[in-house]
């Protein structure tokens, strides 16, 4: 663990750039990265913040096939989306790169061919599936069968995901091509490999023996348990035609594997972020390295990627990974195929101006040492008991008592202070180095803990001094008062920012001071007696119940789109000939006239024109649609049900409608308009 670097190399995940980011991501890394990489700019340190997407892979090859467009355009897509709105939620990035660029191919390339020209991989051949008909190499998600462990006829080559089991292709019953649908076959191909166990025992001691009291629990844990269990060879590349090309003869159709492919991409931004002295972040040895990732990312950062740079020799090594676990949403886990989630670019939406509410609830519900639980009520009730009725309110008193009772300017100190003065300014002081420490060591929802109280203790002090009463009987003590107060509220411009970095420019502009350094944010003489500020503005406001309401729903509403969609249908009933079906005649008719049956909740009298004749048809349909808007709908009717008195009407027919899983009813209509009395055939 580096001491006092002489500069810092900080990276967050690259995200992938198949879909838009969501509150896991920003809870679990970008969150917490930006914390960091603020706090440490305001330090004084020299710190540059890499990050770009991840845009390689099967998973963007499949969805380019699905919607019928080239994988370069889906990545381009996600990839303007991810970067707009990390910018709008203050995620101050020195460079947002993308893997698919001119620089990073080069330094991929540059990479693997020191590696290979040096002797560092070995070289298998192993049988893979081949679709003889699109004439390629299957990668494992290409790859669809039964599953052996439960019967999913459904499975992907590397899992099931409907019982979660783990699966190699070969596993599969009956493997059939996502590209052809043909049954693939076993070919001979040959891969480069990493030989992890050959750095077994120098990742034993570099981790297990040199990071056992500085990595967070969950990361030395998760590293040391792969370690004892043994590392095998990973394969560096894969037969795919959407990558960075295997830089080496022979090696046509293939491209580095996207694991070793991607986090070169922290490398190769930093060359673009500094074309001459990029290296200085990666191979001096004064630069401390570290990564911010999602716990799934771990073994990647920890083992995979520290090995590449070992074999490599240049690079210096990460000092620490501090991955947080994962962030749940209304008690159930976030999942991007089921749309349960909270994505970035449609918060941003849906709360303009609030990007800072949300950074402050993630944060102050970090999954720091274990998998928590984001749900919107917490949200709401962080922003009016905490942002509102803390923070705010603290600082809005200050301003609004100094334009009141001292014209809006810092007020002088009147005669000495007192000892609960002292003891605010002294307070006061110590907020720096308490909230840096912990930034420092990764506790960031403990950090933001001690800012929040900052806060407490200038609402404290004003409780107790009642500058509002004091006023009335010493102008003086007043305005020395509301020097401190406002004293501390400066501090906050520098403290808060790394948290909530727009209201802290909004603080700033209401005082009219700039961000200072982070050591002088706990000076008591930050306003100068005199100095004007500006009026007094809401750095917060009350969230409504039917604001996070309207939140809950919309994710209610997707938990029940998930359950229409994976609805298992009713088995088929028994068998009728086929003269039992001629028998039926089933006509388009037009609803001419529709209206509710007196004293029944259920029941619809229609008159509908068959062509033949117009005739009644009683239906318990009233409780899905309006008989208004059924007037002039075509319809499917069984003409020739036998007739049947219903609440003293005789209905002569039967209307066609098919019942989704959740209850509800849509008509059966031809696909255009077609004359009434016209058969159903």
């Amino acid at each position: 663990m580096q001491s006092d670097p002489q500069r810092y190399t900080v990276t967050a995940a690259l995200p992938y750039a198949n879909g838009p980011v969501h509150i896991g991501h920003l809870a679990g890394v970008y969150l917490p990265a930006d914390i960091y990489v603020r706090y440490l700019r305001s330090a004084g340190r020299d710190v540059k913040f890499i990050c770009g997407s991840d845009e390689h892979g099967v998973p963007i090859t499949i969805r380019a096939q699905k919607e019928g467009v080239t994988p370069q355009q889906v990545v381009d897509k996600y990839h303007a989306i991810i970067r707009d709105s990390f910018a709008e939620f203050g995620v101050s990035f020195d460079i947002y790169s993308r893997t698919s660029s001119q620089t990073h191919s080069e330094v991929a390339s540059g990479f693997f061919k020191k590696l290979y020209e040096e002797g560092k991989f070995i070289e298998q051949t192993s049988q893979q599936y081949f679709d003889e008909k699109a004439e390629q190499f299957l990668a494992d998600r290409y790859i669809v069968g039964t599953c052996p462990n439960c019967g999913n006829e459904n499975a992907y080559g590397d899992q099931c995901e409907k019982c979660g089991s783990s699966l190699s292709p070969t596993e599969l019953i009956s493997p059939r091509s996502m590209l052809s649908g043909n049954q693939p076959v076993l070919r001979e191909t040959k891969h480069w490999y990493l030989p992890l166990d050959q750095y077994e025992p120098w990742l034993r001691e570099w981790i297990v023996e040199g990071h056992k009291g500085d990595w967070k629990t969950n990361v030395y844990g998760q590293c040391k348990s792969w370690i004892d269990q043994g590392l095998q060879p990973r394969a560096v590349t894969r037969d795919l035609d959407w990558g960075v090309p295997v830089p080496v003869e022979g090696a046509e159709g293939k491209v580095l594997y996207v694991w070793f492919d991607a986090p070169i991409g922290y490398i190769s931004a930093t060359k673009d972020l500094l074309p001459d002295t990029w290296e200085t972040y990666w191979k001096d040895s004064g630069s401390k390295l570290v990564h911010f990732i999602g716990k799934d990312n771990i073994v990647f950062h920890c083992i995979i990627f520290p090995a590449m740079l070992k074999a490599h020799g240049d690079y210096i090594l990460p000092d620490n990974v501090p991955a947080n676990e994962f962030l749940n949403l209304e008690g159930d886990k976030i999942s991007t195929s089921r749309n349960w989630a909270v994505w970035l670019h449609e918060y941003l939406l849906d709360f303009p101006g609030k990007a800072d509410v949300l950074r402050y609830a993630l944060c102050a519900n970090a999954p720091e040492t274990k998998d928590n639980d984001f749900t919107w009520k917490d949200f709401q009730a962080r922003n009016n008991n905490e942002l509102v009725a803390n923070l705010g309110n603290f600082v809005n008193r200050a301003v609004v008592l100094t334009h009141k009772f001292f014209a809006g300017k810092v007020p002088t100190i009147g005669g000495e202070l007192q000892p609960i003065d002292l003891e605010a300014l002294a307070q006061l002081a110590e907020f720096p180095q308490r909230i840096g420490e912990l930034i420092d060591n990764y506790r960031f929802r403990d950090a933001l803990g001690e800012l929040m109280n900052l806060t407490r203790v200038g609402n404290k002090y004003l409780a107790e001094t009642e500058p509002w009463k004091l006023i009335k009987t010493d102008e003086a003590r007043t305005g020395t008062v509301l020097h401190v107060a406002l004293q501390i509220a400066a501090g906050l411009v520098t403290l808060m920012e790394p948290f909530l970095p727009a209201s802290a420019e909004k603080l700033g502009e209401m005082l009219r001071v700039e961000k200072g350094s982070w050591q002088a944010a706990g000076r008591p003489n930050t306003l100068t007696a005199g100095h004007e500020i500006g009026a007094a503005a809401l750095l917060f406001d009350k969230i409504e119940d039917a604001t996070v309401e309207a939140q809950v729903q919309k994710l209610l509403d997707t938990k029940k789109a998930n359950e229409l969609a994976n609805a298992v249908a009713e088995p088929a009933k028994e068998d009728v000939s086929f003269d039992d079906f001629g028998r039926m005649d089933l006509r388009v008719g037009t609803v001419v006239a529709a209206e509710k049956v007196a004293k029944t909740k259920k029941l619809l009298k229609l008159t509908v024109d068959t062509g033949l004749d117009q005739r009644t048809i009683v239906s318990g349909i009233a409780e899905h649609f309006i008989p208004e808007a059924l007037i002039g709908q075509q319809v499917l009717v069984l003409l020739n049900l036998a007739p049947r008195e219903i609440k003293g009407i005789q209905s002569q027919g039967m209307l066609l409608l098919a019942e989704n899983a959740d209850g509800s009813l849509q008509l059966m209509q031809p696909g255009q308009h077609v004359r009434p009395g016209s058969h159903v055939a």
